[in-house]
C-alpha cells in the first residue's frame, strides 16, 4: 500500500512537470502570437508577458490559446507516453493519440469557453485567465487522461512479455 501509494504520487508529479514544461511551451506560443498579431501593442516582445500598454484584442487572444495549446498538446502527448504514465493502456496506437487528442480538445474548449468569460466578458488580464485555466485543465487532464487512456494494460503486458 506505502509503495503504491508512492508510485502514483511519482506519476502525478511527473505528470505535472510534462504539464508545465507544456504550459511553457503553450504560454509561449501563445505571446508570440499576440506580439505577431499586434506587435504595436508592446514595445519589446517581452512585453507581451508584463508591462503591455494595451490589451490584445479578444481575436488574437483566442487564436493565441489555440496555437499554443496545439503545440503544447504534441509534445504533451509524447512525453506522457515516454517519460509519465507506467500503464500506456490504448495510447500507442493512432485510436489512442486520437482520445489523447479529443480528450485534449474538450480541455481546450474549457480553456476557451474561460478565456472568452473571463478575458472579454469580465475584463480581467488575460494572463490571469490563462494561468487559473490552466489548473483546472491540468486537473481534468490529468483525471482523464489516467482514467480512460492511461490504465488497465501494464499487467497484461507484463504477463505477455
Amino acid at each position: 500500500m506505502y509503495f503504491e501509494k508512492h508510485k502514483l504520487f511519482g506519476e502525478i508529479l511527473r505528470f505535472v512537470i510534462i504539464g508545465g514544461l507544456a504550459t511553457i511551451i503553450d504560454m509561449f506560443f501563445m505571446g508570440l502570437t499576440l506580439y505577431i498579431f499586434q506587435p504595436q501593442n508592446y514595445a519589446h516582445f517581452y512585453n507581451v508577458f508584463f508591462g503591455r500598454e494595451v490589451a490584445p484584442s479578444t481575436v488574437s487572444a483566442i487564436v493565441g490559446t489555440g496555437v499554443g495549446f496545439t503545440l503544447g498538446l504534441i509534445f504533451n502527448y509524447f512525453f506522457s507516453i515516454i517519460f509519465v504514465f507506467d500503464e500506456k493502456g490504448k495510447s500507442k496506437s493512432a485510436g489512442g493519440f486520437l482520445l489523447f487528442s479529443i480528450l485534449s480538445l474538450m480541455g481546450l474548449g474549457i480553456h476557451l469557453i474561460g478565456m472568452y468569460l473571463g478575458f472579454d466578458l469580465l475584463h480581467i488580464n488575460e494572463w490571469i485567465v490563462k494561468i487559473v485555466l490552466t489548473l483546472v485543465v491540468l486537473v481534468y487532464n490529468y483525471l482523464s487522461r489516467k482514467l480512460l487512456l492511461f490504465k488497465g494494460t501494464k499487467e497484461k503486458e507484463e504477463s505477455e512479455g
